[in-house]
């Protein structure tokens, strides 16, 4: 993430490029009809419904939620059900899912199907040990016939698409992407979100989309390439050199929603001056205040106070301040008098 700030203030203006921009037009995943090929990708622990109305907000045609665990539905967790309330100025959106039980993954999608889901997702991507040792996230790549039998129970279990985000593989060694992609779609999967970095490197290094225009070769259904796009011609670039249906934005969406009407544009607008980003952060922290309530919401925002004002010249010891402060109206209290008078109330 470090990198993605750094980024963000050296980068140089880009041009905007000549003709049409692909990443406005439409695409389908199954039934469904999106505006643009510009998705909010899964974020854990991130894009609860706050964070999916504001990518929406911003342009993107798709959003999809933090991952939600499939046994927690199945067994009525008051937390994890709240996940699945959906609001409907969000837009088209997916609940992805993790688990490696059939039963439990088909359960858990016709609870998101009840819910509102446009489609539903299938992480095997989470490289984090506690998701892993259960058999989910990226671990379902070491089990391709366990995550078949998952697809296809999910596949039966609803009407809307199953679909499944998915890394080249547990290591670059063992990595199979081609035959794994193939494997998921005879199971019934409708659409492959594709990271092309192993589950062991994380996010470490350069994703590698040639990866992905192997995979976008060899399956019938859509593709959506994730990792390292964080600008319109990063978009632009992996749309045209992959043919892939769509792009995927994560990180580059932390602290920059703005990023979304970017890549709909075709090129960046001005650098948002600080006044802007602290309307953006105040209007966002009050839709989070209302989907987490007062206790949740203090710790969540700390998370995006230093993504928004990374590179903005603001008072000595403000953000340090912020993150210590034990609720979230003293932290934005802390944000200069002259910027929060201009802020929505």
């Amino acid at each position: 993430m470090r990198g993605v700030l750094l980024g963000r203030s050296e980068a140089a203006p880009e041009t905007r490029p000549e003709g049409p921009n692909p990443l406005a037009e439409p695409f389908s995943i199954g039934r469904l009809t999106l505006s643009n090929r510009i998705v909010q990708a899964p974020l854990a622990g991130i894009a609860n419904r706050a964070f999916r109305l504001q990518s929406h907000r911003h342009g993107a045609g798709l959003a999809v939620s933090e991952m939600v665990a499939s046994l927690g539905i199945v067994h009525g967790n008051r937390k994890t059900l709240d996940m699945l309330e959906l609001d409907p100025a969000e837009g088209p959106m997916g609940i992805q899912l993790f688990g490696a039980d059939p039963g439990a993954m088909a359960e858990a999608a016709r609870a998101a199907q009840d819910a509102g889901a446009d489609f539903v997702d299938i992480n095997m991507g989470c490289p984090v040990r506690k998701v892993c040792s259960t058999g989910a996230g990226a671990a379902m790549l070491a089990d391709p016939e366990n995550a078949a039998r998952v697809i296809g129970a999910m596949v039966r279990a609803v009407e809307i698409p199953v679909t499944v985000k998915m890394r080249r593989g547990l290591t670059p060694a063992s990595a199979a992407p081609v035959e794994l992609a193939r494997r998921f779609e005879a199971a019934g999967a409708s659409a492959l979100f594709v990271h092309p970095r192993a589950a062991a490197e994380e996010y470490e290094g350069t994703a590698d989309h040639g990866i992905t225009a192997e995979v976008v070769r060899a399956v019938g259904v859509p593709v959506i390439a994730s990792g390292d796009i964080v600008s319109p011609a990063d978009g632009r670039r992996v749309l045209e050199r992959t043919g892939c249906a769509a792009v995927a934005i994560g990180r580059g969406a932390l602290g920059y929603p703005w990023i979304f009407g970017d890549l709909a544009a075709g090129s960046p607008r001005p650098r948002p001056g600080l006044d802007e980003v602290v309307d953006e952060v105040t209007r966002f922290a009050a839709d989070a205040r209302e989907v987490l309530g007062d206790r949740r919401v203090c710790g969540y925002m700390r998370k995006f106070y230093p993504w928004y004002l990374a590179g903005h010249r603001t008072p000595p010891g403000l953000l340090e301040s912020m993150l210590r402060a034990p609720t979230l109206d003293e932290a934005l209290g802390m944000l200069p008098s002259s910027l929060r008078a201009s802020s929505p109330a």
